[in-house]
């Protein structure tokens, strides 16, 4: 084929060719593996530009009109999506390919979340469809003393109310008002993708998210399970501290002494992190560690462009060039007053070169300047990974792309802070603080594990049909219970679709990455603190102003997704495997002090 060939028209001509090829039996050869490879990257590079334009203008202004935009642009990027993912199938027989045509072969294959089947309308309705449960979730409405209150306030309020019927009318509300009506849409976009996997050579949806990580789809269950047992004994010896300090406080009609946790009761709506309680949970003597990130923040003047300006000095002191003036100009740093928005942040690079973006709904406070630094993370990986083929645009594996902020983050230690000019050196807690210090860590980082887990598990099971139609709710619960030992604060029943009230549900974004990413925060930070030459307890490091640190945190993310994941770990840590070693390191002396504190409780929570 000729360049002059427009490439859309190229496309189309080799996705023809393929299917010829396979109907007459001969076998497609290597250069035309690599013509298609070529057609693919240019054709989907160049409308990812304005599909990302399309989903961005829906999820910042949402609206009927958006949401159709959104839903068009999404159709023919599903459209195109599918057709060169069956063509992918048939180019990865050709004998004699080259490493990277087959590497990108596989992803377009399976590069999917939802692959909609080629039956005519198929792609449309699954896209109709994800756009109106997106949109259902971003204009949800919780109550709060009989008062609507939109997602963001919602999850402000359950942070800091330490009423518990008012935590139990929130958590319901939400619940009920957000997730219940999207049920129906949501087993029917179950049936649509599960058609698309299979055309795709696929088991089921869920397979074709595990096949991403460079190993056999259960392979990769089996790695998450692992990683789950290396570190399950810390969460527990956290749930059973946590429980008693809630019985204590609320007393045993509220919270039980004994087995699992009343969820609306530990700060956030999912029962996911739980740092905002650390007040409740905080040990006498070593629980008030001298400052809070919040208050810091406010008493310096704070806002949340000053926020985002020191997350960008963060990266500027690694050596990393500061970000683009049109990220100022395009990013939604705070909540529009005038229309609806999906508050829930998110990074965004609009067209694969620099034109980088957040989109948060930014509060002054401890978490949104934690999440500052996450988003950026995202936006510097992107950036630094730019000049790869299109197919290569992404993270070794998505874990990775949501390592590299958390990693930054566990860098706002008190060094950090005085570094900045956040904290004076006379506030700086002495290491009897250390306890505190860990502990209010832990509420967010340990506290996720199990809920980090458990959502893609669910939807493997939704997928698969182990947890069928008849019982999305109940396989949720169940595994919320088993998982993180906690239950809701009322009765739950099928008319009810809980997972729903979970963005990334309606959002269908694949979680297992969080999981990942919380594992292999900690091994990146360790390696980050041992090439700065950190000798002190890891949980102090600061690789703040470090340029080597810089170097070499480059050199893994300019490689984006053209090599195996192990590849890229290596390049930085030295090691090609996740391990929940260097979590259980930082957290060792934790470990230990909550072991004490839990001498003679009733650990556990599974009902007899």
């Amino acid at each position: 084929m000729k360049a002059a060939v427009s490439v859309l028209a190229l496309a189309t001509l080799l996705a023809a060719g393929g299917v010829a090829v396979a109907q007459s039996g001969a076998a497609p050869t290597a250069q035309e593996a690599d013509a298609f490879i070529a057609a693919a990257e240019k054709d989907l590079g160049d409308f990812s530009v304005i599909g990302a334009r399309a989903a961005w203008v829906n999820a910042t202004y949402i609206n009927d009109d958006t949401d159709a935009l959104a839903a068009h642009f999404g159709t023919i990027g599903t459209e195109k999506s599918v057709a060169y993912a069956n063509q992918a199938a048939k180019f990865a027989k050709a004998p004699g390919l080259s490493a990277d045509t087959k590497r990108k072969l596989d992803i377009l294959r399976g590069g999917i979340t939802l692959p909609a089947p080629t039956t005519a309308g198929a792609a449309a309705e699954l896209n109709t469809i994800a756009t109106r449960l997106q949109s259902t979730y971003g204009k949800g409405r919780g109550t709060l003393k009989g008062q609507q209150i939109n997602g963001s306030d919602i999850e402000a309020a359950m942070g800091t109310n330490r009423n518990p019927e008012e935590l139990k009318e929130m958590w319901s509300s939400w619940h009920d008002n957000v997730g219940a009506p999207m049920r129906k849409d949501y087993v029917r976009l179950v049936q649509i993708a599960n058609e698309g996997s299979k055309e795709l050579g696929y088991k089921d949806t869920g397979a074709m998210w595990r096949s991403g990580y460079d190993m056999p789809a259960d392979e990769f269950a089996a790695l998450t399970d692992k990683l789950w047992l290396e570190v399950k004994p810390l969460y527990d010896q956290l749930h059973c501290y946590t429980r008693g300090k809630l019985n204590a406080k609320y007393g045993d009609a509220v919270q039980s002494k004994t087995g699992p946790i009343r969820a609306d009761l530990l700060g956030n709506m999912w029962a996911q992190e739980w740092g905002n309680i650390y007040d409740v949970v905080a040990p006498p003597g070593a629980g008030d560690i001298g400052y809070d990130v919040g208050d810091l923040l406010e008493k310096k003047g704070y806002d949340p462009i000053k926020m985002v300006k020191t997350g960008e000095g963060f990266f500027s002191s690694l050596g990393f060039a500061p970000l683009p003036e049109t990220f100022w100009e395009r990013s939604q740093i705070v909540k529009p007053q005038d229309r609806e928005v999906v508050c829930h942040a998110s990074a965004w690079d609009l067209d694969n070169k620099d034109d980088l973006r957040i989109k948060m709904c930014t509060k002054v406070n401890g978490d949104d300047f934690v999440t500052v630094h996450h988003e950026l993370g995202h936006n510097y990986y992107q950036r630094a990974y730019n000049k790869q083929p299109f197919l290569y645009l992404n993270g070794a594996n998505d874990g990775f792309h949501e390592a590299i902020g958390d990693a930054v983050a566990l860098s706002i230690t008190p060094e950090y802070l005085v570094q900045i000019g956040l904290l004076d050196k006379s506030q700086v807690p002495s290491a009897d603080k250390d306890i505190g210090l860990l502990l209010r860590q832990a509420m967010d980082k340990v506290a996720f594990l199990p809920f980090g887990l458990l959502v893609d598990k669910w939807r493997w099971g939704v997928f698969e049909g182990s947890i069928p139609e008849s019982s999305y709710n109940k396989g949720w619960n169940d595994l919320r219970l088993q998982y993180q030992g906690i239950v809701p604060p009322v009765a739950r029943d099928e008319s009810k679709f809980d997972p729903g009230a979970k963005y990334h549900i309606p959002g269908n974004t694949p979680y297992t990455r969080y999981f990942l990413a919380r594992i292999l925060q900690f091994q990146f930070y360790k390696a980050a603190c041992d090439q700065a030459g950190w000798k002190g307890p890891l949980h102090r490091c600061s690789f703040y102003g470090n340029k080597e640190v810089g170097k070499r945190l480059n050199a893994m993310l300019e490689m984006g997704a053209s090599k195996p994941w192990p590849d890229a770990l290596q390049a930085f840590t030295g090691s090609r495997e996740m391990s929940g070693k260097a979590m259980l390191e930082y957290f060792r002396p934790l470990d230990a002090w909550l072991k004490q504190q839990n001498r003679g409780q009733q650990c556990g929570w599974q009902r007899t």
